[in-house]
């Protein structure tokens, strides 16, 4: 209410200062008031439009702006001192070099402020060839914890996005009475403050709202899709949904399983036998990114470590499994 008053004052305010001080001599007073009034009601909606734009967005825009101004200026300079043309020509010129090039700018910096991101520029200057991407986490990539290494390996540069309604279902999940789901919420946060913490990773969290949904899921997917974000996601079902609504979506747990070594038949392999198989006499091991090892004749072998030589490799719908006897 305080805002509304004081928005109705400023613009009275400047109404009265044109009717005393008319902007245009030709016009008259009430004319003149109803200007300054004007101009006054088109700032205060520029400054409302600005407190619920993104600060990439105004920071986008700012610098398209900026640029096609002095780059509409040095163009119509040079082409000022180089062509002699009309008065109509000139009127018209100057006027799609002052005027047209920088609202071309502001647009380009609204639609993709991307571009003009300070890390973007950095990567300019760096003489890199792209500009870099950004990616939007989902709430089952932060609480998996893998995303940290992957960034700081290298596989993923750019802008790590976070979203202020994935923050809040984190909390959600971490203040749940279910311990699992509090261990999993706490998880989560403790992995954003890593990211964040990490001076070689770009972390933003964007405090924007997807308005008349109130499924996160779908709101990571339109925000994507509006944004041209990049999805980090683990869950299958976002992943085809996302896909399907042709936003770009990276699966933490195909690339773990893309990189998973490769065990030809005939190999060797040191395991620990964790635990008995179903079928008579075998027992069962696990590599370190998880994949199960069936060997023959372990069963009695429980909590030793020995060499095994892989006999056959299956590939099922669920991973991978590997066979193997004793050596």
């Amino acid at each position: 209410m305080l805002l509304f008053v004081f928005n109705l004052f400023f613009i009275a305010f400047f109404a009265y200062f044109g009717y005393i001080y008319p902007p245009i001599n030709s016009l008259s007073a009430n004319t003149n008031g109803i200007l300054g009034g004007g101009f006054a009601a088109v700032l205060m909606l520029l400054s409302i439009k600005i407190k619920k734009s993104e600060l990439k967005t105004i920071w986008g825009a700012s610098i398209g702006l900026i640029g096609g101004m002095l780059m509409g200026w040095l163009l119509y300079y040079m082409f000022y001192n180089v062509i002699k043309i009309s008065l109509s020509g000139f009127i018209f010129y100057k006027t799609f070099f002052l005027l047209g090039i920088p609202i071309t700018g502001l647009f380009i910096g609204i639609h993709k402020p991307n571009m003009f991101s300070p890390l973007n520029i950095k990567e300019f200057f760096r003489g890199s060839s792209a500009f870099t991407d950004s990616f939007l986490l989902d709430t089952s990539a932060i609480i998996d914890g893998r995303i940290v290494p992957i960034i700081q390996a290298g596989f993923i540069e750019g802008e790590v996005i976070i979203t202020q309604f994935v923050l809040a279902e984190l909390q959600n999940i971490a203040d749940s009475p279910d311990s699992n789901k509090k261990i999993r919420g706490k998880r989560g946060l403790d992995i954003i403050e890593k990211l964040r913490t990490d001076t070689q990773i770009n972390v933003t969290i964007l405090n924007k709202n997807v308005n008349g949904i109130k499924e996160v899921d779908q709101k990571l997917i339109m925000l994507a899709k509006e944004q041209k974000f990049k999805l980090i996601t683990n869950d299958v079902n976002l992943s085809k949904i996302a896909n399907l609504q042709d936003v770009k979506v990276l699966n933490v747990n195909e690339l773990a399983y893309a990189i998973k070594p490769i065990v030809y038949p005939g190999e060797m392999l040191k395991v620990i036998i964790s635990k008995e198989g179903k079928e008579k006499k075998q027992g069962i091991a696990y590599l370190d990114d998880g994949t199960m090892v069936v060997i023959d004749d372990a069963k009695t072998d429980i909590g030793k470590k020995m060499q095994v030589e892989v006999t056959s490799v299956l590939q099922t719908t669920s991973g991978k499994m590997i066979f193997g006897k004793k050596v």
